[in-house]
């Protein structure tokens, strides 16, 4: 009896935790804080004093093809524009091995919230997959879907769309 009664609690236990899927908030968190750029003297013909300091996230957006790939409709393959992107990217990457990144997965406005942050996800790993591949160390490299709720471009037309389908890489302080 005894035995049956354990069985039953334990059974019991795991119905109950099953259904405890952990659910995305229904407020996203602010978006990144622009930082102030470090200022010191201008660059002189010879790079010196640049005013950007090496490794951060200011010499990443200047130093890289874009900070950004884009993605077809529906899709979250790596194309050779992407590549390219990502190549310079890993580059710079190796050259900082401190420095840690979040890849950001967001989308057009079409979809529903729930499909637009899965295929944000699968957008975003696929950027960050690429940078591994790389030789960038996984454990310098999070993922964040965003969905469509943070688009780039507003309106309801193809341009604006395109714009929004992307993986945006971010150089963490």
């Amino acid at each position: 009896m005894a035995r049956l009664t354990s069985k039953l609690i334990v059974a019991a236990a795991l119905a109950a935790t099953a259904g405890c899927a952990k659910k995305r908030p229904e407020v996203l968190p602010p978006a990144p804080a622009e930082t102030a750029p470090t200022t010191t003297a201008p660059a002189d013909n010879y790079g010196q004093n640049t005013g950007v300091q090496p490794g951060s996230a200011e010499d990443f957006k200047q130093s890289v093809v874009s900070d950004t790939v884009h993605f077809d409709t529906d899709k979250y393959d790596i194309d050779p524009q992407a590549r390219s992107i990502l190549d310079s990217q890993a580059q710079w990457l190796q050259k900082y091995p401190n420095v840690r990144i979040t890849v950001e997965g967001h989308c057009d406005e079409r979809g529903t919230r729930e499909y637009n942050l899965a295929l944000g996800e699968r957008r975003a790993n696929a950027a960050a997959n690429y940078l591994i591949a790389r030789g960038v160390a996984a454990s310098r490299v999070n993922t964040i879907s965003y969905g469509k709720e943070r688009p780039i471009a507003l309106g309801s037309n193809p341009e604006a769309w395109a714009q929004n389908r992307r993986a945006v890489t971010v150089v963490l302080g």
